[in-house]
């Protein structure tokens, strides 16, 4: 394994750490509970928005606080769902008068904690609500959930309801839009390579020079196939026709469209990928009206790519270009 590790252990710590030192004007490191927090957070005004799941999917979900999108997070260790008290402590600390909304990809482990948590903050008076998102249409239930996971079209319920929580909206407000951009959001990966995460020192899963595992997790997760790599244009049906026909996503339709690398995918490779994607849902009469290509939610360095589309109305579209700032940057 060659990676800029120290202690395994340290890993989380002292990336968190780096971000804060980036950022040190508008983020708050709190080490007790792996908390990245706006530095202006609980706002009176605002509903504060919380997310956390385990770290190595960044820029999810550390690198996604600041206005406009998440007002903290509280990751786990790497794939792994954040103990219950650190989600328990980060909601008091964000507490508002105009209350909590935790966001919270499907998977068994980060359900568990969240739930116990939200239990435990509204015995204490915290007004306090818990959106789930699974957007993966790649298989119901992996080793890890009951039902869909949650994947990079996460990013998507974070945008939305961060510019709704900017502009005042109250915490029911907030979950009416979080559960319609979720119902209309759909997304599917496959991996080219496994990743490592640095406790384990070697990849993840087995997976051949030749081939491709189809409908991965971003934890490595099996898909529903394993098959031999293909051009790029294969590659890209093999995403994009079960993400439309899920919805489904007709002719006529306005969406969003993410590529978005698992971590270990030059951009070069990510924009080839969108533009062939584009071009497909064009010749489908669906027209992409929002574009987003880069890492979102990634699988440490797992080589791939996932596809996310969102169908847009006027409200959706209206959040989603609304003005937002986070700590990861490129200038």
């Amino acid at each position: 394994m060659k990676k800029f590790v120290n202690d395994p252990q340290q890993f989380v710590p002292e990336m968190l750490k780096g971000l804060a030192l980036a950022n040190p004007d508008t983020l708050k490191y709190v080490p007790e509970y792996n908390l990245i927090m706006r530095a202006d957070a609980p706002r009176a005004d605002k509903v504060s928005i919380v997310q956390g799941s385990g770290s190595g999917h960044e820029p999810a979900h550390v690198m996604a606080v600041g206005p406009g999108m998440l007002d903290a997070a509280c990751p786990g260790d790497v794939f792994a769902a954040p103990p219950m008290d650190y989600v328990y402590e980060t909601t008091k600390l964000l507490n508002s008068p105009k209350g909590v909304l935790l966001l919270v990809n499907n998977y068994t482990g980060d359900r568990m904690a969240f739930d116990m948590a939200q239990e435990l903050s509204l015995a204490d008076g915290v007004n306090v609500k818990t959106l789930f998102i699974d957007d993966d249409v790649a298989v119901k239930d992996s080793t890890w959930t009951v039902g869909r996971r949650g994947v990079a079209g996460n990013f998507f319920v974070i945008k939305a309801v961060g510019a709704a929580a900017e502009a005042g909206a109250d915490l029911d407000e907030l979950m009416r839009i979080g559960e319609k951009v979720v119902s209309v959001t759909r997304s599917m990966g496959l991996a080219l390579t496994a990743c490592t995460p640095p406790a384990k020192g070697a990849p993840l899963f087995e997976l051949g020079d030749d081939e491709i595992e189809i409908g991965v997790g971003i934890h490595g997760e099996p898909g529903r196939r394993r098959a031999k790599i293909v051009p790029a244009n294969e590659l890209v049906d093999i995403l994009l026709e079960p993400v439309v026909a899920d919805l489904p996503y007709v002719s006529g339709d306005r969406v969003a469209l993410m590529v978005n690398g698992l971590g270990g995918t030059p951009i070069s490779e990510l924009y080839l990928v969108y533009g062939i994607a584009h071009e497909k849902l064009a010749a489908q009469g669906i027209t992409v009206a929002r574009s987003y290509v880069g890492e979102y939610c990634t699988s440490l360095d797992m080589a791939g790519a996932s596809i996310t589309l969102v169908k847009l109305d006027d409200e959706i579209e209206g959040l989603l270009a609304a003005p937002a700032e986070i700590g990861a940057r490129i200038f």
